[in-house]
Formats: structure tokens, sequence, C-alpha cells
């Protein structure tokens, strides 16, 4: 990739390359992270990692653990090395397609496993004129394939978790609830008033509670955004910028 950025996450405790032009990550991935159990010791597994910023952040909010990112497109598994090896962080990136797991990958089983999988249906959206980002966002892989190998890849006890669209719940809710216990939901609602656009959802291998449906955790102050600059709730703002976990217990 010829034009890169580098850009700053959890007020620069990470740092990442990622390309000008084409797929960029932005808040999503750190909520992401910011929403798993981890702790010190513990491995996980990142489907999609695309440049790493969410693995990352989940490095600098846990020392102590390892994580290992699948990556389909080659030139953003490379700059997903770059960022682990300038930040000296216990991430490895394997570069292959979830369906087709590394050998590697297949002889292991994590303690975390989680993804943003593109949030559009490649056969409801326009394609994107820039490739990486028209894979990221609508990919051709079903959400489907995504639950099944992430379910498969967790430990026995651990976990598994998303962020999508609230309009594929329905389907996600599907297929972890054929694979995976103890599910719980988090809606992302982007102002007091409006409706979810996003969800966090876990689930646990072997878990046998009662689903939860969790209080939906409110991204902005205001009812509309009135001036120039970040309106992020506090709690929000704690987990962008102090790398704080988010508040979504197990």
């Amino acid at each position: 990739m010829a034009d890169l950025t580098h850009n700053d996450f959890l007020n620069g405790a990470v740092k990442a390359w990622q390309p000008a032009k084409g797929y960029r990550a932005g808040v999503d991935p750190v909520l992401l992270a910011a929403s798993l159990p981890a702790k010190p010791g513990q491995r996980a597994l990142e489907l999609g990692c695309g440049v790493g910023v969410a693995s990352l952040c989940l490095l600098a909010r846990v020392p102590g653990v390892t994580v290992t990112g699948l990556e389909l497109q080659e030139e953003y598994a490379q700059l997903a090395r770059r960022n682990a090896a300038e930040a000296v962080a216990a991430f490895d990136v394997v570069t292959g397609d979830l369906t087709q797991l590394p050998e590697g990958l297949r002889q292991q089983q994590f303690d975390h496993v989680f993804a943003n999988p593109p949030y559009f249906q490649r056969d409801r959206s326009t394609a994107a004129q820039d490739t990486g980002r028209d894979i990221a966002f609508a990919g051709e892989t079903p959400l489907a394939d995504w639950v099944a190998v992430a379910a498969k890849r967790c430990k026995p006890k651990g976990y598994v978790s998303f962020i999508q669209r609230a309009e594929r719940l329905p389907e996600l809710i599907s297929e972890m609830g054929g694979v995976l216990g103890s599910l719980q939901l988090l809606p992302l609602i982007p102002r007091a008033g409006r409706e979810a656009q996003l969800v966090l959802i876990r689930g646990r291998k072997n878990g046998r509670a009662d689903f939860r449906l969790h209080e939906g955790l409110v991204l902005h102050q205001g009812a509309q955004h009135g001036s120039d600059g970040e309106d992020y709730a506090p709690v929000i703002q704690a987990v962008l910028r102090d790398g704080a976990a988010l508040p979504f217990p197990v």
C-alpha cells in the first residue's frame, strides 16, 4: 500500500499504520476490544483482524494476554505485523481464510475469540470501489461461518464476542444459539432516545446461563451533535481515551 496514515488510539497508547483509502479502523474495534472479559495469561484469537487495532487495544488494556490475528488480505496482515512489531506486542498475525484455516490454527483453542465481521450482506449492498474496504464491509463469508469457526476455536467455558449491526442481530443470535450458550447482548445507542445501530454480543462455549439483555449503552451526550469536537459520554470517553474496560459484565 502506497498511501498510509499513522493513527493514535487510546490516547496514543496504541498506534497503527493503516491505508489512507480503503478500510480504516475507527471506534468499533476499540469498543469490541474493551468488551472482552480477558485476564492476564489468557490467549485470544481475532478473526479478520485487519491492521490489528482491536487486538492491540486488548493487549494495551490487559497485560499478559497473548493474541493471534487471522486476516484474509495480505496487505492488511502485513500492516498488522508492522504495527505489532513497532508496539513490541504479543500479537502474531496469520494470513488466511477463516473457512480454510491454516493447519496451525486448526490445532489450537483460545480463551477468547472475537471479531468485527462485515456489516453488510453482499447481495443487499453496493460494492465499494476499493477492494479492501469492500471485503471488510461486505465480504462473501456468511455470518454462520464466522460463528461456527469462532465456536470451534474457543475453549470450553471460553467466550466468543462480536460487534455487528443491529439489523443482523436475528441471524447472529440464531447462529450463536446453536453452538454457544449464556448469550449476552449489549445494544450500542448513538444518542438517548434513538434506536441502537450496533450491538455487542457474547456467548460462552458450553455455557448454560439464561439469555441476558443488558440496558443499552449511550455513546454520545445530548440529543444531537452540537459543536466541533467530541461529545462522547463519560463512560465511552474512558474506553476510547483511557483504555478502560467497557461496562459489559460476564
